[in-house]
């Protein structure tokens, strides 16, 4: 997937998302497939976390002294301290909305000279702010198909 592709797919997805959402069933939203996996609800709200957390990443890295090093969050706490399975589906859907319409405004926005920049992930490795981008797009797409 390359950049630009990556961007036609968020903003597919910015249409699509809370139109396949409202047609589950709130028992099916709440539904978790073990005690320790996510409903379909905490899957959005993982999603808003990321959200959350790489909208800052696009930002920060454009400004930010070379490299870049990402701070790894913790997922599973997000979850939970932010209750996103007693939240009204409205209310997530539209925070989820919004973020990623940033994001996409801030991706489109992207000088080229700094799609190069340097960011170090988590696991240590170097990728590019580019690569940062698409594998946000691409994240988002592994749990929207989890959700079915």
């Amino acid at each position: 997937m390359n950049l630009q592709t990556a961007l036609t797919q968020l903003e597919k997805h910015i249409q699509e998302v809370p139109q396949h959402f409202n047609q589950f069933a709130p028992e099916v939203l709440l539904s978790k497939p073990a005690p320790d996996k996510w409903s379909k609800k905490e899957i959005l709200g993982h999603l808003i976390d990321s959200a959350i957390n790489n909208l800052k990443r696009f930002t920060d890295t454009q400004y930010f002294p070379q490299p870049y090093t990402i701070i790894r969050y913790n997922q599973d706490e997000l979850v939970i301290i932010n209750r996103y399975q007693q939240l009204p589906l409205d209310h997530l859907l539209q925070l989820w909305s919004v973020l990623n319409k940033q994001i996409a405004n801030i991706i489109s926005a992207i000088p080229a000279d700094k799609l190069p920049y340097t960011v170090i992930i988590p696991s240590g490795e170097s990728k590019t702010l580019e690569w940062i981008a698409i594998d946000y797009v691409e994240h988002l797409e592994h749990h929207l198909k989890q959700i079915g």
